[in-house]
């Protein structure tokens, strides 16, 4: 086995799934210091309205973009498959339908984010002394689109194989980039969110260059020729198959986010920004947890393509044991030090730090349950089954929290933040209950389909 692969059909489950995890969770928690740079800088040398600023866009900005990163999930699992099934043609063909589709998600989310910011913006009733900055922060932003497009679907696919070290290093050197142009930009040039926004681009685009020459030095299948790029019919099929659903879900995930924070901007920018910061700490005990996720989904597509279903069983109890317990452990870190940790944001508005902490008392604390519902949600979809989980979760969670916010937050008694973050771990249980009904009934019926196709 190559040292920048894992074989996910063979050997002990336990060790296998926390050595390719913890590079996942590195890679994200990098991932996510992007945004928490961008915070922290602003908010020290801007002021707390500039962190709002940029807090306001993260709904928006997901809302727009987890639809196309709905198809480098898609391209995942189809290489992740055609490896476990030793397809080395159709894992070929989906590298090179892959990044062309990642070219051009990037160039129409570019038009999309830079032509329609302010507008977004005022949708979500983003407060007149924020608008602005908000507005030229995701404008910048969606500039630099298309490299981390190209990151995610390069990743996904590098993951797929087994590699999970190339995109930790891959995003330390662009993280350090990204930390250095912030305190440049914004204290050398005296920028505000223009600054932090130009540091994320540019290191996002190092990224991109880093993970397309690793794929292009892999001697294996998924080694990637910039010249044989192509749309190959039955590999976009896939993707589209099982991303575009996971992008759908993402999206409309993010609808009942914009709503929520649009409910949050009502109690104004002091409010916003706890908020916000809160909500960059809580992204780290998220980004830990979604990579068992992403770890649940590859083991499952490499062992359903070789037809280890026996395996998959195990994959979950161990992925929902893990993730059960990290998310517990960090939740409740964050809850005890959350007044030091909001500090580090916010310098000059002690009650938004309060805010901060009523948040993380309510969607930190218990966060672990949506990390065994996001687990359940990888199984599925590594068995190529990505309507049912996205049914389940856009009723489940959105349709739940925005009928939440619909009927019981509009009650004038009801009207507070403490009743609106209740919705977060209320739809997180229930969904998580019917996920596992929906996995009992797929596992009967491929188990039946995998007994008839084997008879005849």
């Amino acid at each position: 086995m190559k040292r920048n692969s894992m074989d996910m059909c063979e050997g002990p489950l336990f060790k296998k799934i926390v050595l390719y995890t913890i590079p996942i969770i590195l890679t994200s928690v990098i991932q996510l210091l992007f945004n928490a740079a961008d915070l922290v800088v602003v908010g020290r040398f801007r002021g707390s309205v500039a962190v709002g600023a940029i807090g306001a866009t993260g709904s928006i900005v997901n809302l727009i973009v987890n639809l196309f990163i709905g198809l480098s999930v898609g391209a995942g699992v189809a290489v992740a498959q055609g490896i476990g099934a030793e397809d080395k043609e159709h894992v070929h063909r989906t590298v090179h339908t892959a990044m062309p589709a990642a070219l051009i998600s990037g160039v129409l989310l570019t038009f999309i984010g830079v032509l329609g910011s302010e507008q977004f913006l005022e949708w979500m009733d983003t407060p007149g002394d924020v608008i602005g900055l908000s507005a030229v922060y995701m404008r910048i932003y969606f500039c630099g689109i298309t490299a981390n497009m190209v990151y995610n679907f390069g990743a996904a696919i590098l993951r797929a194989a087994g590699d999970t070290r190339g995109p930790l290093i891959y995003l330390s050197l662009a993280g350090i980039l990204n930390v250095v142009l912030n305190i440049f930009f914004v204290i050398v040039f005296q920028m505000s969110v223009e600054g932090v926004a130009l540091a994320t681009v540019i290191s996002q685009l190092l990224s991109a260059v880093l993970v397309v020459i690793a794929l292009m030095k892999r001697q294996d299948a998924c080694r990637f020729q910039p010249k044989m790029m192509h749309i190959y019919k039955r590999p976009l099929l896939q993707m589209v198959r099982v991303g575009l659903p996971a992008g759908i879900q993402g999206s409309i995930f993010s609808i009942s986010n914009v709503l929520i924070q649009s409910s949050i901007n009502s109690f104004g920018k002091i409010a916003m920004s706890g908020n916000a910061a809160a909500g960059n700490i809580e992204g780290f005990v998220y980004v830990a947890m979604n990579a068992f996720h992403q770890t649940a989904l590859n083991f499952t597509g490499q062992n359903y393509g070789a037809k280890k279903f026996k395996r998959i069983t195990r994959i979950m109890l161990i992925s929902l044991a893990c993730v059960f317990t990290v998310g517990l452990v960090l939740g409740l870190s964050a809850y005890i030090f959350s007044k030091p940790l909001l500090s580090i944001y916010i310098t000059d508005s002690a009650e938004a730090i309060e805010y901060g902490i009523l948040r993380l008392a309510y969607v930190a604390v218990p966060y672990c349950l949506c990390g065994i519902m996001d687990v359940m949600t990888g199984l599925m979809r590594g068995m190529g089954s990505s309507i049912a989980p996205m049914l389940i979760s856009i009723i489940g969670v959105c349709g739940f929290r925005i009928g939440w916010i619909m009927t019981i937050f509009q009650i004038p008694a009801y009207h507070t933040l403490p009743y609106l973050y209740i919705s977060y771990p209320i739809s997180w249980s229930a969904t998580f209950i019917v996920q596992i009904v929906a996995y009992i009934i797929i596992t009967k019926m491929r188990n039946r389909r995998y007994a008839i196709n084997t008879k005849s």
